[in-house]
């Protein structure tokens, strides 16, 4: 196709900051032998530009397999009955994470988790299908409304390890 296999974006050059002021441990993490380490997903068209697809810290690691909440997201939000969709990672001892999906139907529309499911096994491939699908009134924010992933993430993890 015209565009690369998803990795971490990887840059160098005189823009490029130097570190973070003070906090040598994480400049040595973000900068390695003068190449800034982003922690963005990013793939490369034929054509030498860039798109970014997800940040690596939110990358699922299922049975050795990347997956990027992103794409399964964007898929969800096709969905005529869905008005937001989250995707986390929660760990499990046999493959690593399970994707769990968390999403908000749009006002006054019935759904049902087998539905999206389906819905999902249609148009992403198998191991990119979530475990389990979380329908939610709404989804928890940051003050800008941006949703906030590592609190459903954190929620999940601890109702798994109550279980």
């Amino acid at each position: 196709g015209d565009w690369t296999v998803p990795g971490e974006l990887v840059v160098r050059g005189p823009q490029v900051m130097k570190g973070y002021w003070g906090r040598p441990e994480e400049t040595a993490e973000q900068i390695r032998d003068g190449w800034l380490h982003t922690g963005d997903i990013a793939q490369m068209h034929r054509d030498g530009y860039f798109r970014i697809v997800d940040r690596k810290k939110d990358m699922i690691i299922r049975s050795g397999m990347n997956i990027y909440p992103a794409e399964i997201e964007a898929v969800l939000l096709e969905h005529p009955k869905i008005l937001e969709a989250l995707v986390v990672g929660i760990p499990d001892e046999t493959r690593g994470e399970l994707v769990r999906a968390f999403v908000v139907p749009r006002e006054g529309v019935e759904l049902q988790p087998d539905e999206l499911l389906a819905f999902c096994r249609e148009n992403l491939a198998k191991f990119k299908v979530p475990s389990a699908v979380e329908i939610r009134e709404e989804l928890p924010k940051t003050a800008v409304g941006k949703p906030l992933r590592r609190a459903l993430r954190d929620e999940a993890v601890a109702r798994a390890a109550e279980q």
